[in-house]
């Protein structure tokens, strides 16, 4: 048995009982004659790094099966053992805890951001179904952590960079202090090597020159609580740690001397009624500094976090951050999730693991409307950075939102269907924007409509993950039933010149162009059509070739070549159809569509120089034209020649007013000399002949020199 080993040993025995110290063994066992032969990059034996990472789950308490399922967390990736083999000797839950933290490798992906990123999603599910399964993670990132100087130096920045940003924001999350604080000092120090160091220096000095201040401040405390009789209070000197130091002199842009001026304590004392007491007496003994005062304890942090948070003005104005808190609060604080175990909860759940088990729930609501992994690590990444607003709902319900968070994040905290049909809200009842940023204390109402739906501009100001996820969601949904319906369009139109329909083509040719087009579905196939990644034509012309395989049926195919009939549109198609920005058709306008690769059918003017080459291939191009009962504005661009006097803006806008039109936007540059000026003009109208009626009430004026529409170059 290795040395390493018996320290662990060790530990297991001050907690657990002889069978469960058995059944680790036989997982250390097993671990050990896996790893046999494998070495680390430090040289020593590889069962030296599992064993760490128990040691750091024993020291918190955890189960008999966290700890064997940390012994043998690398067992699937680097070894000849499997998950069946797993089951059979350990149990079905030690087998799936190894699993969840277990990487996909034999999986091929197209780069190691696509592996992180699938890897990652797959343990934050894993985490769902056992939380257990991040304590085992994040035990073995501290150990490689620790051990990270053996590493190359890029290597050891990427893994650094990766602890910084997800791994220590999810120990955050799940209130794990003490090892948040680890892994985030361990990251700096490998991610800024330099800085690091001359901060520790800087630290390490401070320190010694503030000892005696310290020790002021901390006996005038503690005799105060003395003088008024509260029962059993500690009173702590809190140290700053590295990271935190370089994130708040980096994103408050303040010099070291004004972090260090500031004079931390941790006040824990019996309960809750306690709690306040001493706030009553610290507030008697140094002046309060006023709205710096946060009462986590009736409104904890969303990792479960209970404290009480004052900063007072000290001798000669020195600053003092004091927090209390109980000692049930000040051990979840330290140890989040993990103080379940390791004080034996009377309580079926902690604060911190009814605040994880929502977190996660968020979690699983998030992975299911996200399209890729890429996507949903990102969400995340957003979702565990949390500055917290709280803010509440009109029957007095409080909710905690990321600072900067807006009333669409809001309704999508209430219900993800409250944010879809969501088309207003109300603040301390007055009707504000949806981009409106919370601040702490405002009650919101959210107004939604039922057949409203998301907005892609809300993508611009959300910041919560669920918020961003769903929106997301939403119009890749849309996306893909508007291009199904365009693409179903498109194919009929073409079928019909050679006399066919899709309903009236045999199964077997359907499943034939399946096939063909490796797509699984005909909705794939009509959204692909839509989408413009497979050509109409190519499949009318395909299918009549396999028609006439099978039962040497006679289509003529040369009206379909040579003549293909127009296709009408709305302008309502949505994202399958576009119109060209260079030319700007609008109805009434002689126009053909050019199919694009995932942009679906782009509509040009039918003279539009930018597709000169396309209008020769008739596979991209279709000729289009407008439906007769076209609804809705159009953008088209004009340029006026005016004489430069004063109020011509105003007068160009008074026209086009008058003419039922709207500006989209202006720009007027003035000529050499400057007697006259042009106005580059975007207006939105709703045809060619509505086009005519506001040129010719623009041309009213006597200071319009010229007007034209502007024509693609």
């Amino acid at each position: 048995m290795a040395s390493s080993y018996r320290e662990l040993k060790e530990e297991i025995s001050r907690y657990l009982n002889a069978d469960h110290i058995a059944l680790i063994e036989r997982a250390y066992a097993c671990a050990e004659a896996a790893h046999k032969g494998q070495k680390r990059q430090s040289g020593e034996a590889y069962i030296t790094h599992p064993v760490a990472a128990a040691l750091t789950l024993a020291k918190l308490r955890m189960d008999y099966q966290t700890i064997m399922a940390a012994l043998l967390h690398d067992v699937l990736e680097d070894t000849l053992v499997d998950k069946a083999g797993l089951v059979s000797q350990f149990g079905e839950e030690v087998a799936e805890l190894v699993d969840g933290v277990s990487k996909l490798t034999q999986i091929e992906f197209e780069n190691r951001e696509e592996a992180q990123a699938e890897n990652f999603r797959k343990m934050i599910l894993a985490m769902v179904r056992d939380i257990r399964v991040i304590l085992v993670k994040l035990s073995d990132r501290l150990h490689n952590m620790r051990t990270l100087g053996h590493k190359e130096p890029a290597k050891r920045r990427r893994i650094a960079l990766e602890t910084l940003e997800i791994y220590a924001p999810i120990a955050n999350r799940l209130g794990m202090h003490e090892l948040r604080l680890e892994l985030e000092d361990l990251g700096f120090a490998a991610l800024y090597p330099n800085r690091y160091t001359v901060l520790k220096a800087a630290v390490a000095k401070a320190r010694r020159n503030r000892r005696e201040v310290m020790n002021n401040i901390e006996t005038a405390i503690k005799e105060a609580l003395e003088k008024s009789h509260l029962p059993s209070v500690a009173v702590i000197g809190r140290q700053k740690h590295l990271y935190s130091l370089y994130k708040k002199m980096r994103g408050k842009h303040i010099s070291f001397n004004e972090i260090m001026d500031i004079y931390g304590f941790r006040i824990v004392t019996d309960s809750v009624d306690t709690c306040y007491r001493v706030l009553g007496v610290v507030h008697g003994l140094y002046k309060p500094v006023p709205e710096k005062f946060k009462d986590y304890i009736a409104i904890p942090k969303s990792n479960g976090y209970q404290s009480l948070h004052t900063i007072l003005f000290g001798h000669y104005g020195v600053p003092i951050e004091i927090q209390i808190r109980t000692v049930d609060m000040n051990n979840i604080a330290e140890h989040g999730i993990a103080a379940h175990w390791l004080y034996k909860s009377k309580e079926e759940a902690n604060t911190a693991q009814i605040r994880a088990r929502e977190w996660l729930k968020t979690l699983l609501e998030m992975q299911q409307s996200t399209g890729n992994s890429m996507e949903f690590i990102e969400n995340v990444k957003i979702d565990l950075f949390p500055n917290e607003v709280y803010v509440f709902t009109p029957n007095g319900r409080i909710l905690e939102l990321p600072a900067g968070a807006t009333p669409v994040d809001f309704a999508y905290a209430i219900h993800s269907d409250i944010g879809d049909t969501c088309v207003g809200a109300k603040i301390n009842r007055r009707l504000l924007p949806l981009s409106t940023k919370l601040t702490n204390g405002q009650t919101v109402e959210i107004i939604t409509a039922p057949g409203a739906r998301p907005n892609p501009a809300w993508l611009s100001f959300v910041v919560t993950g669920k918020a961003r996820g769903n929106i997301r969601y939403f119009l890749k949904s849309q996306k893909r039933a508007e291009s199904i319906a365009f693409g179903e369009e498109l194919l009929q139109t073409l079928l019909s010149s050679v006399h066919l329909s899709w309903d009236q083509l045999p199964n077997e040719v359907i499943r034939q162009l399946l096939a063909f087009y490796k797509v699984k579905s005909v909705e794939d196939l009509m959204e692909s059509v839509g989408l413009g990644n497979i050509l109409s034509l190519s499949i009318v012309r395909h299918a009549v070739s396999l028609l006439k395989q099978k039962d040497g049926a006679k289509i003529d195919t040369d009206m379909m070549d040579n003549n293909i009939p127009s296709v009408s549109i709305r302008g309502t198609e949505g994202i399958a159809l576009k119109f060209a920005s260079c030319c700007r058709p609008i109805p009434g306008d002689p126009i053909l569509g050019v199919v694009e690769s995932d942009e679906g059918l782009i509509v040009h003017l039918e003279d539009c120089p930018h597709i000169l080459k396309a209008r020769y291939q008739t596979d991209k191009c279709l000729p289009l034209q407008w439906h007769t009962d076209i609804t809705g504005v159009f953008p088209v661009d004009l340029i006026i020649e005016a004489i430069n006097q004063r109020g011509v803006l105003a007068k160009l806008s008074a026209k086009i007013s008058a003419a039922e039109a709207d500006i989209n936007s202006v720009n007027l540059v003035e000529t050499e000399g400057g007697q006259y000026c042009r106005v580059d003009l975007t207006i939105s109208v709703r045809s060619r002949v509505h086009l005519a009626h506001v040129i010719r009430k623009l041309r009213n004026l006597s200071l319009i020199v010229h007007i034209t529409r502007r024509k693609p170059v």
